[in-house]
């Protein structure tokens, strides 16, 4: 059997939150706790970090509710992965690593999918070594895009978010997010014309 408060919907549980029921964060952190650790487990790639982000994003969701700065009414669970989120950005501008970025669409709407560009089947070890300079350079030219291009292109391919979740966790349109993702990928082209990369294998 359910529990009343299991019934509840996520903005009840917030105000009893903040009211000082205890057990109504707990209850909160049970029925998003799988989406959002895979959420972060998809960003991050690593356990131990997911499992340390997954904790710092609880405590800021705590003392944000504590000091009575949330207003997010009727979008908890976007706004918890929007504080995941920001989170595993600083922890990847900290650690100077972009993750790689698999795909997209060009700005004519079709498909785009850097990395098949570069050639699949057996490497010898002189195309092994070209791949992964490749790969290297790629990740350098993502990270020069303007912030919130890399975000969306990063979000989108790398994160496998929709537009929606997207456009939910930055706080901005879907058309803003659908356009910031045209210009980056617009950009990336440049970039990749620009420094002559060959996109074979």
């Amino acid at each position: 059997m359910r529990t009343q408060q299991q019934l509840m919907d996520d903005q009840k549980l917030v105000s009893l939150y903040i009211q000082g029921n205890e057990s109504a964060l707990e209850t909160l952190i049970l029925r998003h706790k799988r989406r959002l650790f895979s959420y972060i487990m998809t960003i991050a790639n690593d356990r131990d970090l997911a499992e340390d982000v997954f904790q710092e994003t609880f405590f800021k969701v705590i003392n944000t509710l504590r000091k009575g700065q949330y207003n997010e009414e009727g979008k908890f669970l976007p706004w918890v992965e929007r504080i995941a989120h920001n989170l595993l950005i600083d922890h990847f501008r900290k650690d100077n690593r972009m993750p790689t970025v698999s795909g997209g669409s060009n700005e004519d709407g079709e498909e785009f999918d850097i990395f098949d560009l570069i050639g699949n089947g057996e490497l010898n070890a002189e195309q092994e070594i070209s791949k992964r300079q490749l790969n290297k350079d790629i990740r350098k030219m993502v990270s020069k895009l303007p912030e919130d291009q890399r975000e969306v292109l990063m979000m989108r391919h790398y994160y496998d978010m929709s537009f929606k979740e997207i456009a939910d966790t930055t706080n901005v349109s879907i058309n803003t997010a659908l356009g910031r993702m045209r210009y980056a990928l617009i950009n990336l082209r440049k970039m990749i014309e620009e420094h002559g990369l060959v996109m074979s294998a």
